[in-house]
């Protein structure tokens, strides 16, 4: 062997030995990337499942709200349709009474429509359960990109992981491109620059 021959095969083996330390280093970068991309990924889904329960809690609360509302204006109704009868039986104190009793069933079925110190009445908890419906429907939206970047990545890491062993470089720019694809699809997932319809 001569001794540029020998120079060269050194060159060949340096240069490989680059590409497998380049390589390596975006594996690990891509590694990374996908256990970011998991968390939240794993994130998304607990946010939604538990927003989607804290709204439905709230809805129920409204319809037990509503049941209740509904029984105070019955009951209100029918003191004050029997107060307008005049029945000569009631007394006045008796009236009066029924009178006071279907004012407060009133001040109640007002209150449990309304009651912004507390929080609690039909329109604030229809508000809150809004709240949380929007909450889980931004967390549906992020869960999607989170998926197709782990595949992504996982997919990258095995390409480049076989064009270090088979020596096969195109390979790795094949890696690297999906790559940088599920990083860009993870970014979108954390932050939702762009909607992809084909995602949703």
């Amino acid at each position: 062997m001569k001794a540029d021959e020998a120079a060269e095969l050194m060159d060949q083996e340096k240069t490989r030995d680059t590409f497998k330390q380049r390589a390596a280093i975006i594996i690990a970068i891509f590694a990374m990337i996908l256990a970011i991309t998991s968390l939240g990924g794993s994130n998304a889904g607990k946010e939604a499942v538990n927003n989607n329960i804290l709204a439905s809690n709230f809805w129920s609360f409204f319809q037990a709200k509503n049941m209740r509302q509904t029984s105070f204006a019955l009951a209100a109704d029918e003191l004050e349709l029997r107060l307008a009868q005049n029945d000569p039986a009631l007394s006045p104190e008796l009236q009066a009474e029924l009178k006071k009793k279907a004012e407060a069933y009133r001040k109640t079925v007002a209150r449990y429509e309304s009651e912004p110190e507390t929080r609690e009445g039909k329109k604030e908890l229809i508000q809150r359960a809004r709240e949380y419906e929007a909450k889980r429907d931004h967390a549906l939206k992020q869960d999607p990109y989170f998926d197709y970047a782990e595949a992504l990545l996982q997919i990258a890491i095995v390409l480049i992981s076989v064009a270090i062993v088979a020596d096969i470089v195109w390979l790795s720019f094949v890696g690297g491109a999906l790559g940088i694809a599920g990083a860009l699809l993870s970014l979108n997932g954390f932050h939702l620059f762009v909607e992809l319809p084909f995602l949703g």
